[in-house]
């Protein structure tokens, strides 16, 4: 399928005489060409060559183009450059559109080889003609293999949260669609949150190019899916072998870089403000659709770790998360030991992280104050205060156990 996308986008730029690049309608690149020789300086343009080569575009760059109503176009439309938005060369949009749907664009740079192009009319000239019947194509290829990852996220979606007693069912209808790699090694990511469009659970919006090139076998939207009701992106990669995680980290760093990983902005914020941060986690890899249930549980866990302790993210693995294998499985109103509360407040902030480093060095005072960049007395005065703040001993291994664990799982409840 990626070589019909080349093939058709070359076809454009060969009939415009320019370098034509396409996206999806996240803005991921799926393909680009070039024509000829004499088009490097064409070739140099900074959003072009950061869309290359990190295959994707800005927020700001997105931001400029869609406040052309480039998702609502009908026809091919003109965009001034923007240089504050590092758009310095103008871009004819061509909209990628396939039953009354916009799924992608091709963009191509906009100086004097185009200059006289009429996009009034758009079958007047001839290359324009033939570039939009091109892009039409492009837009019904993409409509069919957005189809086709629409159907397979809901299978995978129907055995994530399927009842117990339907398990089997949805099982069997997602091992008959994937054929044999159904059967090889797996593995299950989770990326939250996930921003989802109005009433859409499914895939479609979410990326296909992005997923093909992930090597993503099957991609949903789960709602629900975190403590706040917030949704996550659940995706089921192929393997080599199951000790061979790499292809899923490399496909959880691709999903990440997805206008809807994350919070959205707040309401009113500048066009372009980044959204809320988002992570990602693997479950332990699998041979077959046997556990896919478990490894989810395991992948959103990684992914509310990554987000709750940053050194372990934004990529975790359900192995590499330590005690909030435990912690993110409690409920989130019994994670926090009353004996603790008044230590998270937020005038307690300094205290709260000194007893947290503390701890994490395992009770070594000369670490925790190097960690903390303190002097020892300094953490030894902190440390008093804690104690006196929670009527807890640290000397004693439960209460530091409790107080411990009561710390960790506010990080959790914070994000």
């Amino acid at each position: 399928m990626r070589g019909e996308y080349q093939h058709l986008v070359d076809e454009i730029s060969a009939a415009l005489g320019v370098p034509a690049t396409l996206e999806d309608r996240d803005f991921g690149l799926i393909a680009f060409g070039a024509h000829g020789d004499d088009d490097a300086d064409l070739m140099m343009d900074p959003v072009r060559t950061r869309s290359i080569l990190q295959r994707r575009s800005t927020a700001a760059v997105r931001a400029w183009f869609e406040a052309f109503g480039i998702a609502r176009a009908q026809a091919p439309l003109r965009i001034p450059p923007d240089p504050a938005a590092g758009v310095f060369t103008g871009r004819i949009c061509l909209p990628v559109r396939h039953g009354g749907v916009v799924h992608g664009y091709v963009w191509l740079l906009d100086d004097e080889h185009l200059a006289g192009l009429d996009l009034g009319v758009p079958f007047a000239d001839p290359r324009l003609a033939q570039a939009v019947e091109t892009t039409n194509r492009i837009g019904a290829l993409l409509a069919a293999e957005a189809r086709a990852g629409a159907e397979l996220g809901e299978l995978l979606r129907d055995l994530l949260t399927a009842r117990p007693a339907a398990v089997e069912t949805a099982r069997g209808a997602l091992r008959e669609a994937l054929g044999p790699a159904a059967d090889g090694p797996l593995a299950l990511v989770a990326v939250a949150p996930w921003q989802t469009g109005d009433g859409e659970v499914g895939p479609e919006g979410s990326g296909s190019a992005l997923a093909a090139q992930s090597g993503v076998a099957a991609m949903c939207a789960v709602p629900g899916s975190l403590p706040d009701g917030s949704a996550a992106l659940a995706a089921l990669i192929r393997l080599r072998a199951t000790s061979s995680p790499a292809p899923a980290r490399a496909a959880a760093d691709r999903l990440l870089r997805s206008p809807r990983a994350g919070r959205p902005a707040p309401d009113g914020a500048p066009a372009g403000t980044p959204h809320g941060l988002a992570a990602a986690g693997l479950g332990t890899p699998r041979r077959g659709l046997a556990e896919l249930p478990e490894a989810w549980s395991e992948a959103l866990s990684a992914a509310r770790a990554a987000a709750a302790e940053r050194r372990l993210g934004p990529v975790a693995e359900w192995s590499g998360i330590g005690p909030y294998r435990v912690l993110t499985g409690l409920a989130p109103e019994r994670a926090a030991d009353p004996a603790a509360l008044p230590l998270l407040e937020r005038a307690h902030t300094e205290l709260a992280r000194t007893a947290e480093v503390y701890l994490d060095c395992a009770g070594q005072a000369g670490r925790a104050a190097a960690a903390l960049g303190i002097h020892r007395q300094t953490l030894y005065y902190r440390l008093g205060r804690v104690e006196q703040l929670t009527g807890l001993d640290l000397d004693d291994g439960e209460d530091r156990l409790l107080l411990h664990m009561t710390l960790k799982a506010s990080r959790l409840r914070r994000v």
